[in-house]
């Protein structure tokens, strides 16, 4: 009965993905960035859905059962915390720039060769987000249904990949709609059960106002804020996200939607966390049986609740795995093998459109083979953007707002970063508080109580790498050169014929010749990308 009724969700959120994916019409806008045309709804609801996956629910529920309310919360609360600063910030200068993927940001500002260092970063950090989310619903399966976990894993991952194939970001949005419906409505349920029947009773030390969780290295103070700081600033250059924000119809309705966004996170979190609190202190429950949440619903929950909320976290990790796929197909195929869109006469393939499609299938492949070698989820989350942290994000943030920093200091700050951070990780002995059993080599130089740390110490050796590099090798005249000429489409030769160019938001009917770059934006020192 409760795989029936899931499966029926699931069933309708595939069906509406397909039945939306006839809006691609062929052209790769449309697939990648909703022909940017979005609202605030649409927009909104794919923001918050990508946040609230398996890792914000169930990755929680896990931690915060183990360690406390900060442990599991800030999951959630890193990921609001990272919507808030990106609508404060980031929406409106980022939508404003046209751009297809945040790779093209990295090209435009420090050339070819950054572009692709970034954007395999991009991809190996999504395809352990991806697995997260898969992971949680290989345990949903083998739990409920009594499958092999590892064909739980690749049922979910052909469901995603049945419409996200088919109509990207169209798909991505109209989906996340129904799927942000049915989570609100589980929580809302969820809460109302808990606090009905066994209250919200908290384990001493345990709570939300148990300060000394972010305070006391003891009781996890340096892992707590890493995750936040990890989630809250590593996730700005989440490619999922910022895919749903150049899909946005204007700056505005970008802005918005990440505020919104922001707040429906953080109430899903927290009420997660004191859910597992909750169960922790009526019925004695820990990981050691399982996923927390999964054990709760299938044992003392009553079934109509059971199937609600378990379809609510298979749509949200449905959702994120969507926008995964769909972001790193798309840098792989723009950013790295330099793909463009062009549109000529009708009936040609666009070539973008095809090759980020026939993409999608090894990216799957990637991460499966993650999910299935890691079998963790809230983990996998923290680690992904632990990396971008490290890497990219001082290259992306002082790149926008500050001019000085050219290709020398991008480089120094993602190599000193990723150095740092890799080296710090295979060091530790326990990363997030679970043992490290990806890639620890044994020593006596970094105990188990320096977890956490690394985070924090990744993201400065970047800033002071990226610092230093722009102080002895200012940006150049060339390098300022790049951004200003940069196009998708070739500069047309004397004797060669002008290819056409169909502009965002124009009928397909009107190609128009690629135009010459417009104005650099003065609130962030770089041109506009062009609308190709």
């Amino acid at each position: 009965m409760i795989i029936a009724g899931v499966g029926l969700s699931v069933l309708a959120v595939v069906l509406v993905g397909i039945v939306v994916a006839r809006k691609v019409d062929g052209d790769s806008a449309n697939f990648l960035v909703a022909g940017r045309r979005l609202g605030v709804p649409l927009v909104a609801a794919s923001l918050m859905a990508a946040a609230v996956d398996s890792n914000a629910t169930v990755g929680n529920t896990d931690l915060t059962s183990a360690f406390g309310f900060w442990s599991g919360a800030s999951l959630a609360l890193g990921l609001a915390l990272c919507l808030l600063l990106t609508g404060i910030f980031l929406a409106k200068p980022m939508n404003r720039m046209g751009l297809f993927t945040l790779a093209d940001f990295y090209r435009l500002r420090y050339g070819r060769g950054v572009e692709v260092a970034s954007s395999l970063l991009m991809i190996f950090a999504f395809a352990i987000l991806m697995a997260g989310n898969l992971v949680a619903c290989g345990f949903l399966l083998e739990r409920f249904l009594g499958l092999d976990y590892t064909l739980g894993v690749g049922i979910a991952v052909v469901l995603v990949l049945v419409y996200t194939i088919g109509g990207g970001m169209f798909s991505d949005a109209y989906t996340a709609a129904i799927q942000i419906v049915i989570t609100l409505t589980a929580t809302a349920a969820l809460l109302w059960w808990v606090g009905s029947t066994i209250g919200f009773s908290i384990p001493d030390g345990m709570g939300p106002f148990d300060f000394e969780q972010l305070t006391s290295t003891d009781a996890g103070a340096p892992i707590n804020w890493a995750t936040l700081l990890s989630l809250g600033i590593g996730d700005i250059v989440a490619i999922d996200f910022m895919q749903r924000i150049f899909s946005a119809r204007s700056p505005e309705v970008a802005r918005r939607s990440c505020f919104t966004g922001a707040a429906g996170t953080a109430v899903i979190g927290v009420a997660y966390a004191l859910v597992s609190l909750a169960a922790v202190s009526a019925f004695g429950l820990d990981m050691a049986d399982g996923p927390v949440l999964f054990t709760l619903l299938d044992d003392y929950a009553p079934p109509a609740l059971t199937i609600l909320v378990l379809s609510g976290i298979v749509a949200a990790s449905f959702s994120t795995a969507s926008g995964a796929i769909l972001a790193t197909s798309a840098v792989a195929v723009r950013n790295i093998l330099g793909v463009r869109r062009v549109t000529t006469e009708p009936g040609v393939r666009d070539p973008l459109l095809r090759w980020t499609r026939m993409a999608m299938i090894p990216v799957v492949i990637l991460g499966v083979t993650v999910a299935l070698q890691v079998a963790q989820t809230g983990i996998l989350l923290t680690l992904a953007f632990d990396l971008m942290l490290a890497c990219l994000v001082v290259p992306f943030l002082l790149g926008l707002f500050w001019k000085r920093g050219g290709t020398r200091a991008a480089v120094a700050a993602m190599v000193t970063g990723l150095v740092v951070r890799i080296g710090l990780f295979v060091l530790t002995p326990t990363m997030y508080g679970v043992p490290n059993d990806v890639a620890y080599l044994p020593n006596d130089l970094v105990p188990a109580s320096f977890d956490g740390w690394p985070t924090f110490y990744g993201g400065l050796t970047s800033l002071v790498a990226y610092l230093i590099a722009a102080t002895v090798w200012p940006r150049t005249i060339t390098e300022e050169a790049w951004s200003i000429a940069d196009g998708d489409v070739p500069v047309t030769a004397p004797d060669a014929v002008a290819v056409p160019v169909a502009r965002v938001g124009a009928p397909p009917s009107s190609p128009v010749i690629a135009a010459a770059p417009a104005p650099a934006l003065p609130d962030a020192g770089l041109p506009v990308a062009p609308q190709v």
